[in-house]
């Protein structure tokens, strides 16, 4: 990286780079490991996290010619970090569950928080929903929302409260639509979207990777469709709603009948 860096005999493209330019690669990289991920690719796994660290090392290259820091500056971070909020592994703090560890994390990292804004002199977001980025996608960051609320007491008692929630939200969908107005009825789909990321908290389970998975399926049924079609000389184009919905019938059912299959193995 510092090779491609260097003025004059560097890559014309790195050396135009920044931090800003360079922020969306990482996000995507990022991105790119969770999918490899899902698909179960250990092989695609190791490339991707190649990648992926391309990305820090390219930020501490680029933090390092301002003199800001370094890539070992980088590892030292992390390394303190993690030593700082595992007391009871390498501290004398012992005899703790998971969730305790989850809530020794979080406590110690606002302290971390508390002490770097007094030392910068910044006045840290005040509030119990402050500190949620706003680069996350929009489901991750209505979990984190959600999360921060629930800590605080302000949550649904039960995943069925939160289903009548999403029950109501339709119904309010529905009522704009059939008043034909598309902007209210565009803000309510914002409202079930948020009841929907809640519904899948309540039932611990993560959005974005409960939705990744229905793609996934989507894109498999519909290649089963396409597939199908092509067998009788059609295409998805040429065909009607009807046929194309009888055949995601099907795939569906051989899906399922896969699945019960496997169970009984």
């Amino acid at each position: 990286m510092a090779a491609l860096r260097t003025l004059d005999t560097g890559c014309p493209w790195d050396l135009q780079q920044s931090f800003q330019t360079i922020a969306p690669y990482t996000i995507e990289e990022a991105y790119e490991v969770a999918d490899a991920i899902e698909r179960d690719d250990l092989a695609d796994l190791c490339d991707e996290l190649g990648d992926l660290l391309l990305q820090v090392v390219f930020h501490a290259r680029m933090a390092d010619e301002q003199g800001a820091f370094d890539f070992g500056d980088v590892v030292e971070a992390i390394t303190s970090k993690l030593i700082r909020r595992h007391p009871h592994v390498f501290g004398e703090l012992r005899g703790v569950t998971a969730d305790d560890v989850k809530g020794l994390w979080d406590r110690i990292k606002a302290e971390e928080k508390a002490e770097r804004a007094a030392r910068v002199g910044v006045q840290e977001p005040a509030g119990a929903l402050a500190g949620v980025p706003m680069a996350m996608t929009a489901l991750t960051r209505a979990l984190k929302l959600q999360t921060k609320a629930g800590n605080v007491g302000f949550d649904w008692n039960d995943p069925l409260a939160v289903l009548a929630k999403i029950r109501e939200e339709c119904d309010e969908i529905e009522a704009e639509i059939v008043a034909g107005d598309q902007i209210k009825a565009t803000a309510e789909v914002g409202d079930l979207l948020f009841a929907v990321v809640n519904l899948a908290r309540h039932l611990h389970a993560d959005p974005e990777t409960a939705l990744r998975a229905c793609n996934r399926k989507f894109m498999r049924r519909f290649a089963s469709i396409e597939k199908a079609l092509a067998a009788q000389g059609k295409r998805p184009q040429d065909s009607t709603l009807a046929e194309m919905d009888a055949l995601w019938n099907e795939a569906k059912a051989h899906e399922r009948a896969n699945e019960k299959t496997q169970d009984e193995d």
